[in-house]
Order: C-alpha cells, then sequence, then structure tokens
C-alpha cells in the first residue's frame, strides 16, 4: 500500500506519495488544496521528488538538454522523513536511499511562520565504497505547474523573467510558453525554458528568480535561487504536464562536476519557493515579506539614512581634497547622512589595473584622507569608502607578496578579466589580507559604510583544489560568503553597500547579509526611471539604491525627475549639489526631507504596479508602495504626446480618498482626479520627462 505526507502551513498545502516500490512522488505544491482528479495514476511517475544524476549512470526516455529521467534519481527510495518545528517555523525531511551506490539524499522544506514561502535545499551524503560523482542535483522538483484548469498551458500559463545586464538592470518581461518556443505538441518535448548564470556575476543576463502565473486558475508559483555564483533552473514537459527543476550549477550548464568521497557530504544551493492565489503582485507581496525575514538583522534597514556618493555625473573616480569639501558641505545642508568617497581614492592617476593596497593617495589628499573623513564626521555625516575587495589589479604593487595560490586559476594560468585578476577566498592569506583592509578603513580611518563594488566576472572557475572550474568556484562563492558573515560578526553596525558594476550580483545570497544593493550604472536618469520601479520585484523596497544625479545643465523639472528615481527605496544621491543654483538646490533638499518624513513606512510597505510592470519602452511608469491606510505613488512621464493617464489603483477602489502631490509640494501645472466607483486615479503632467510623486490616504 502507497501512503500519503500531506502538510498545509501557512497557506501552503504540499502532498507526497510514496509507493509500495518506495518511490517518492511530489504530487502538490500549491495555495490552493490538492484536488486528486487532476493527476491520472498512468502521470505519476513523472512526479519525481528529486532528480540527481552520477557520471557512468544512465539516461531513461528521450531527454534531450532537460535533466529529467536522471540515474540513480530513479532508482532513489523512501528511507523515512522528519516533520518538526524550529526557530522559524515547520521544517519537513523527506530522505531517499540508492542502495547499489550507497548515496543519500535529504531534501529540506524550511517553512518560516506567516509567508507562504519555503526554503529548498538537499543533501547528499555517499555511505557507499567508492566515490560519487555528481553531475547534477536538483534543489528543487515539481511535476504538475498546469494541472490546475481546463485550458491548454499555451493558453493559461504565463512567465514573468527579470533580464538584467550592465546599466539595463531589472527589464522585467512576461511571456506565454509558445512566446519562448515551447508549444504543447507532445506529452515530453526535449524542449526546454531554462535560465542558467554560469559565473561570479549571478546576475549578468537574469536576476535569479521567476513567476510563473497560472491565469486560469488564479495562482502563481514563483521562486529565487539564493546564490552569488552559478545557477540553473528549466521549464520542461513530461508526463504531458510542465516540471520545474531548479538547481545550483551543474555539468554541461555551468562546468560544475563533483567527486564525492566515500563518507562526504555536499549541500546544493537553496532556494525560496512558493505559491499564492493571484498573480504577479500577489507573489512579490510574500516574497518580499520573505525577504524581510531571511535578511540579517541590522539598523540600516530600518533607519534608510541617505547616502551621497561622490561618483555617479559627479567626480567619476577623481576625488580630491579640493573636490570634496564643497560637496561635503553641499550634502550635509540638503540632509544626507552618509557621504561615500568612491573609486579613484588610493591611487594618484589611473587606478583600474593598479588596484590591490588600498591606502590613500597622498598626492589626491595631502593632508591625508583622514583629514577629510574627518571633515565628513565633522558635518555630521558617516564617513564611506569603495572598495573592491575580491580582485587584484594586473599591476598592483601588493602582487609582489602574492603568489598563485591567491588567484583563479585555469590550465595553469590565472584567470584575468579586465585587468583584474579574481583573488580565491578559500585561501587563508586572502582572507587575513581582505580582513586587514577592513580593520584599517573602519578601526584607523573610523569609515561606518563601504561600497563594495566588484566590476569583473570571473568565469567559469577555478581548477585550485577543486573537482571542476566549477566545483572551485562554487567553493570560493561560499568561501566569501562566510568571509562577510564574519566581517559584519566583528562590525555589525558597519554597511557595507552591494555592488557588482551596479546590479550583477542582485541575489539573496548577498542581500540576506547585505542591507543595501546598487541597483545599475545606468548614467541616464529617464532611462533609470523603469530600472528603478522594477527594483522592488528582485529586492525589498528599502534595499534598492537608486542614484538621484540632478545635472549642471538641467532645468527644475530634471532635479524632480531624478528625486522621485529614489523617494520611495533607497536615496543614493549624486551630482554636483555645490553647484546647482539655489532653487535647484532647495527642490534635492525639499525631496530629502519629505523623504525622511516617509522612510519608516518603507521597511514595512508593499509594492504594486498600476500601470503593469515597467519597461524601457514605456511612456508612462508607475510604481507605488502601500501600508495600511496609506499609498505613496511615483509616477512618471518618461515620453510620448500623451499628457493624461489613468491609473488603476484596484486595492481602494470603491474608497474615499485624500491625494495630494506631496513632491514637489508646489505641484508645478499638475493635475488629478480621483474616480471612486471606478478606482482610477487620473493623473496629468505637463511634458515629457516630468515626474510626480503623490501621498494617498484612505478617508475614514
Amino acid at each position: 500500500m502507497s501512503k500519503q505526507i500531506a502538510l498545509e502551513e501557512n497557506g501552503l498545502y504540499l502532498v507526497f506519495e510514496v509507493t509500495e516500490g518506495g518511490d517518492v512522488l511530489f504530487l502538490h505544491f500549491g495555495a490552493a488544496p490538492y484536488d486528486s482528479s487532476l493527476v491520472e495514476e498512468s502521470r505519476k511517475s513523472g512526479f519525481r521528488l528529486m532528480e540527481l544524476q552520477l557520471t557512468g549512470e544512465d539516461r531513461e526516455e528521450y531527454h534531450g538538454r532537460t535533466h529529467r529521467a536522471s540515474y540513480p534519481g530513479l532508482r532513489m527510495v523512501y528511507d523515512g522523513h522528519s516533520d518538526s518545528r524550529n526557530g522559524l517555523g515547520r521544517k519537513l525531511e523527506l530522505r531517499l536511499v540508492d542502495k547499489l551506490s550507497g548515496l543519500t539524499a535529504a531534501q529540506h522544506f524550511q517553512f518560516y511562520d506567516g509567508v507562504q514561502t519555503v526554503r529548498s535545499w538537499v543533501v547528499l551524503k555517499n555511505e557507499g565504497d567508492s566515490a560519487a560523482e555528481v553531475e547534477y542535483v536538483s534543489s528543487f522538483a515539481l511535476t504538475g505547474l498546469d494541472k490546475e484548469g481546463k485550458h491548454d498551458r499555451d493558453e493559461k500559463m504565463r512567465l514573468y523573467l527579470a533580464h538584467n545586464g550592465w546599466q539595463s538592470e531589472l527589464q522585467w518581461r512576461s511571456y506565454t510558453l509558445p512566446e519562448l518556443g515551447m508549444s504543447h505538441l507532445i506529452d515530453r518535448g526535449s524542449k526546454r525554458i531554462s535560465c542558467s548564470n554560469t559565473g561570479s556575476w549571478s546576475a549578468a543576463e537574469h536576476i535569479p528568480m521567476a513567476v510563473l502565473e497560472n491565469e486560469e486558475a488564479g495562482t502563481s508559483l514563483f521562486w529565487q535561487i539564493e546564490h552569488n555564483g552559478s545557477w540553473h533552473w528549466e521549464i520542461i514537459e513530461q508526463s504531458d504536464l510542465l516540471t520545474v527543476l531548479i538547481s545550483g550549477p551543474t555539468e554541461h550548464d555551468n562546468h560544475w562536476w563533483l567527486s564525492l568521497a566515500p563518507g562526504e557530504e555536499f549541500v546544493s544551493v537553496p532556494l525560496a519557493v512558493g505559491s499564492v492565489q493571484g498573480g504577479f503582485e500577489q507573489a512579490i507581496a510574500q516574497l518580499t515579506t520573505y525577504r524581510r525575514k531571511i535578511r540579517r538583522p541590522n539598523d540600516d534597514n530600518r533607519l534608510l539614512r541617505i547616502i551621497f556618493n561622490d561618483y555617479m555625473n559627479c567626480l567619476w573616480g577623481s576625488p580630491t581634497t579640493e573636490k570634496l569639501l564643497p560637496l561635503i558641505d553641499a550634502a550635509a545642508e540638503a540632509g544626507c547622512e552618509y557621504f561615500c568617497i568612491d573609486a579613484g581614492w588610493y591611487a594618484p592617476g589611473y587606478w583600474w589595473d593598479g588596484v590591490g593596497e588600498w591606502l590613500p593617495s597622498e598626492e589626491r589628499f595631502p593632508e591625508g584622507i583622514k583629514y577629510v573623513l574627518d571633515y565628513i564626521r565633522g558635518k555630521g555625516l558617516i564617513p564611506g569608502l569603495w572598495l573592491e575587495l575580491e580582485v587584484m589589479g594586473i599591476n598592483s604593487p601588493k602582487l609582489a607578496e602574492t603568489d598563485d595560490s591567491w588567484f583563479f586559476m585555469r590550465h595553469g594560468k590565472r584567470v584575468k578579466d579586465r585587468s583584474r585578476y579574481q583573488l580565491d577566498y578559500r585561501n587563508p592569506k586572502v582572507v587575513a589580507h581582505a580582513n586587514e583592509v577592513i580593520r584599517r578603513l573602519v578601526e584607523d580611518y573610523g569609515v561606518g559604510y563601504i561600497k563594495m563594488d566588484y566590476n569583473i566576472n570571473a568565469g567559469i572557475g577555478t581548477e585550485t583544489e577543486a573537482d571542476s572550474f566549477g566545483d572551485g568556484l562554487l567553493q570560493h562563492n561560499r568561501a566569501y560568503l562566510q568571509w562577510l558573515d564574519g566581517v559584519f560578526a566583528r562590525y555589525p553596525d558597519l554597511v557595507i553597500e552591494n555592488c557588482s558594476s551596479g546590479g550583477m550580483r542582485m541575489d539573496y545570497a548577498m542581500l540576506s547579509r547585505h542591507s543595501i544593493q546598487s541597483t545599475s550604472d545606468q548614467e541616464n536618469y529617464v532611462k533609470y526611471a523603469a530600472i528603478a520601479a522594477g527594483s522592488p520585484a528582485a529586492l525589498t523596497p528599502e534595499q534598492s539604491a537608486v542614484w538621484s544625479y540632478p545635472l549642471r545643465e538641467g532645468d527644475d523639472e530634471e532635479v524632480i525627475f531624478n528625486m522621485v528615481n529614489a523617494l520611495l527605496l533607497r536615496v543614493h544621491q549624486s551630482g554636483h549639489l555645490a553647484e546647482l543654483s539655489p532653487r535647484r538646490r532647495e527642490l534635492v533638499k525639499e525631496a530629502l526631507d519629505y523623504y525622511k518624513t516617509i522612510r519608516g513606512d518603507i521597511p514595512e510597505a508593499l509594492p504594486f504596479w498600476p500601470l503593469g510592470l515597467p519597461t524601457q519602452q514605456d511612456d508612462w511608469i508607475s510604481y507605488g508602495l502601500y501600508r495600511d491606510d496609506r499609498i505613496y505613488l511615483a509616477v512618471w512621464r518618461v515620453s510620448g504626446d500623451q499628457a493624461e493617464m489613468k491609473l488603476p489603483l484596484e486595492r481602494v477602489k470603491g474608497k474615499r480618498l485624500s491625494v495630494r502631490c506631496a513632491y514637489p509640494a508646489q505641484a508645478h501645472r499638475c493635475e488629478w482626479e480621483w474616480n471612486e466607483e471606478a478606482g482610477i486615479l487620473q493623473v496629468s503632467l505637463p511634458a515629457a520627462k516630468t515626474a510626480r510623486l503623490f501621498e494617498i490616504r484612505v478617508e475614514a
């Protein structure tokens, strides 16, 4: 007799079946109860709990490049389970064993009280007599994504992806499956819809997450891979249904291969997965809540202090005492609370390929950099510095103290990218070097903010003390996170911004530790609007740092647009504030003063998009936050001739609202009208490249 293991927790329903032969089937994961009539007995074999492929083992059926039908995955049988609670919530562990190889697997599901999201991962252990050579292991596998509803999956399923790129981050798009080339023609095609990242930029082309909506059933499945290196997921067809397989790196996608010796364990890359009744916004609300739960507790995400950084459309990596002092004065006058000196502080001239010592340039700072840092502190701001501690320039003086063991190696040569070498954080000497730099900045210089940049991609990995290039990269990724944990343990009040040439490493391995994330190096403030508005789908609003950089040659509307870009997120102020006209400087100060009155709501609020997810092609963009009876709504008229836009506010339809243009306080020819019955806020903006921020209250 088969037996069923069923859980209902936090609005999630999970159903497993253990067959007479010991197979473990994952029949259901969703926000609605399981309907057994939707899964025919003949299809159940495709509902495997996990996939596991070892070198030299067979593959079953026609699989193409998909990871289904793996061995010993197909051979693994039930070996018990536990259902317990810990400080986070309920915890389910299902254990499998392959008696032929002696390999065991434990599939973990960690629930989090109050949120419809679980963390999922697998622990492999070799209890056999010979090495187990692993090519693939899933961290989460689920079949039957499309089983609810009567319509064909070609019609009812919609996939949301965030495309990413340098200065073009967070480009959200949604697709039907046929639009991605997967039309429903047979029951188990070789075609897959997949996203994969290879290298040390985890978000080089895509944010490691997705939302899959069943529009007919009114439910959505969502996931995020919590890893700072290579990862892979794929949607495939089997048993005439859709399957999702989510993992860390794999051999044929990411150059990862592992030889697991007898007695050794391997923990797969973790991920978060959840399901909701509703669409994209409801999925992101649950993910936002989950992200806040797993994040390192810190004051920065509660206080949301305003950062001034001297780089973007300002000093461009060439700071000096003379240039900085008037900027510090202007930043303090405007109401900034951190002042971060960006790149270039450690070299007299061209510095790109010489980084690595992180000692201040006497030429740039004749009185010493501590003079400037003390000046920042004297103005009531917390001083900060830029670092790029994972690399060493190919002409760095520090190289004389190193050898090949410090760096990523492939085919006997150091890995080089953009004139930098990649440091290997598995090496204790590298860690000691990094620790001393942090100690010097914090303890000797009094720095309270570090912008930690990372401007290279180390590629497929390193061969040093690794079974494969990808194995070396994965070990390094985890060693770097361990180092970062140690830094925060020693300096819990230190704020370290996660920057990777903008947003090239926007993942929740990093963001569960860092309180703040650079979203882009986009230099055009008009193009930044869509990036800023799309960012709260990929990270919490209070972690999303957005540049605001009023231009010397701009006008009032340019300042307003710049400020609206950042006001519902984290303000990353820049620009030549000291050289702006008094009127334009006052607009900056007004925005920052207003931000301080609402920032207490941002860490508790949830995002929404009245016009849908923004794109760079949109004439109008809108993004809002809601908390209790309050709504904060940013509206941008980016381009086009249309002077009015109707913004659906379904959440408050039928309610009496108090609506005001909160920034700028003098509304500058902006008009609006609330239609209570239709639930529409109609907004008129005077011209293209204009923006406003509205504050909306539900009246009793």
